[in-house]
């Protein structure tokens, strides 16, 4: 029995215990007046969250991986050919209960973003200087998330029984407070990071 396990665990490929959704978005890099700007989507009535900024993205389909979803919805979205993105790497993720949100960071430095035609799902386009986010921090608002349980739930096969502390979840949400458009949540955790990892890079060569 213990080989059999030992060939099972040596071919098994570690996945979430939970049934996560698999995200994948890109955060596109172009070129505006000469200065390296972020792109960035306000989602339109089309699809869900309309009017929230975002990056290009979504679900990931079967036997895709992570990047390549990426860059289908990139494409798919921007309405844009998959070769004029080149993929610098992959940063970090985010992980919640029910989703992973992976992020890749793209170079696209063929494309005007003031003459690209979005899909149906993209009300409009916009692109802020990276060299703000070097120079401005987000303020981070905390939000509590109570633990609640269905009537029916076995409080009696557990511990404590009906005095169970069950623990309740703070979250820290990012805000850019921009003048003329919506950066929080999600996109801009990622934002904050990929910002951070500059930062961090450059204090190494110092």
């Amino acid at each position: 029995m213990i080989e059999k396990i030992r060939n099972m665990m040596a071919d098994h490929q570690p996945d979430a215990i939970t049934k996560q959704g698999k995200y994948a978005v890109l955060l596109p890099l172009v070129r505006v007046s000469g200065a390296i700007h972020i792109l960035y989507e306000v989602r339109s009535h089309r699809v869900s969250q309309p009017g929230e900024t975002s990056f290009p993205g979504g679900a990931l389909e079967t036997g895709e991986t992570f990047e390549e979803a990426a860059l289908r919805e990139t494409e798919e979205e921007l309405v844009l050919d998959r070769g004029k993105i080149t993929v610098l790497g992959e940063m970090d993720y985010i992980v919640k209960q029910n989703h992973i949100i992976k992020c890749f960071v793209g170079w696209l430095p063929e494309v005007d973003a003031d003459r690209l035609e979005p899909n149906e799902e993209v009300e409009a386009v916009f692109t802020i200087p990276l060299a703000y986010f070097l120079t401005t921090e987000p303020k981070y608002y905390e939000t509590r998330l109570k633990m609640e349980r269905d009537a029916d739930f076995p409080v009696e096969l557990i511990s404590g029984g009906q005095k169970y502390k069950w623990r309740n979840v703070t979250q820290q949400i990012p805000f850019y407070h921009l003048s003329d458009h919506y950066l929080w949540g999600y996109t801009a955790h990622l934002t904050h990071r990929f910002s951070e990892l500059i930062k961090n890079e450059a204090n190494k060569a110092d």
